[in-house]
């Protein structure tokens, strides 16, 4: 095989980085070493067989070339991100004498209002996983606290699957959550969500555990820790006997559920340290959709819109 300007051993490390110094979760660590062997590639096509050969030109024509076949806007920027990320360790570590990607720029980002379920929708919802519950099935049980837990706290599906029962505290009516970066945060969640944790906890996850179920809250039907697909099944179920319902995902839980604290008058800020965002900038999407909420009342409500 041919020499390539960024070496599999270079690359593992950098890998090493993201997920013991940067504390990034392995699917992000995939992505950008995929980011990173897709301009492996065409540096190998342009003939550069080192990394101090890499200049900004270059990777502006990669990021070019990226665009012309098709590739959305959200993967130029993060390819745009890995590559800045990639080139700034590598300077760091003295690998190159200067950061070739200083002043490369991502195309901005189209940003598309998140899907959200109404506040009725949200409640019929969560009435029927009450109502599937009824049923015996410890799945049922589990999918009700669950989504129940998903809308009242706003956490992210990975983060909600991998909650330890040690995590909920049914007492204060908080969940400990490790988002992002390996950061922990405190989340409140209500009262409907603390009787579904509860009523899951004493009837159905003693039917679903086994040697292997350790500390996992949330069980799957073999006794393991419930994994994010069987929430996504779950909801796609229910979603189903909800008249006029989108096509929604588990995310959509988290978005519904800031998007309802900012229309009942909870603080950008707050709804920020709930969601566990590092930017102020990523809540506020949350605030155009209120906007555009009040707007699509006011043009249908009003003689004079």
């Amino acid at each position: 095989m041919s020499q390539r300007a960024l070496p599999t051993t270079l690359l593992d490390s950098f890998a090493d980085h993201l997920q013991v110094s940067q504390g990034r979760s392995s699917h992000t660590v995939r992505a950008y070493l995929g980011d990173l062997r897709s301009l492996n590639d065409a540096l190998a096509k342009q003939g550069i067989t080192s990394i101090n050969h890499v200049t900004l030109r270059v990777l502006r024509s990669w990021l070019a070339l990226q665009s012309e076949s098709g590739a959305a806007r959200s993967t130029i920027s993060r390819r745009c991100a890995s590559a800045k990320t990639f080139f700034r360790w590598a300077l760091d570590r003295g690998v190159i004498a200067a950061d070739p990607s200083l002043r490369l720029v991502a195309p901005t980002k189209e940003r598309h209002l998140p899907e959200v379920l109404a506040a009725d929708q949200a409640s019929k919802l969560l009435d029927l996983a009450a109502l599937a519950s009824d049923d015996g099935d410890p799945l049922h049980g589990r999918n009700r606290a669950a989504l129940e837990l998903l809308y009242a706290s706003g956490i992210r599906v990975g983060e909600l699957v991998g909650l330890d029962i040690d995590d909920v505290d049914l007492m204060d009516a908080t969940v400990r959550v490790l988002g992002k970066g390996n950061k922990q945060r405190v989340v409140p969640f209500g009262k409907p969500a603390g009787d579904a944790i509860e009523a899951y906890l004493k009837g159905a996850r003693p039917q679903l555990v086994t040697a292997e179920s350790g500390s996992a809250l949330l069980l799957g039907r073999k006794g393991k820790r419930a994994d994010q697909r069987q929430i996504r099944a779950a909801l796609s179920d229910l979603l189903q006997h909800l008249p006029d319902s989108p096509d929604a995902s588990p995310h959509a839980l988290r978005h519904s559920a800031a998007t309802h604290l900012l229309d009942g008058g909870a603080d950008v800020r707050t709804v920020q340290e709930v969601l566990g965002h590092a930017s102020l900038a990523t809540t506020q999407i949350y605030t155009h959709v209120s906007t555009e909420r009040l707007r699509a009342a006011y043009r249908q409500a009003h003689p004079r819109a």
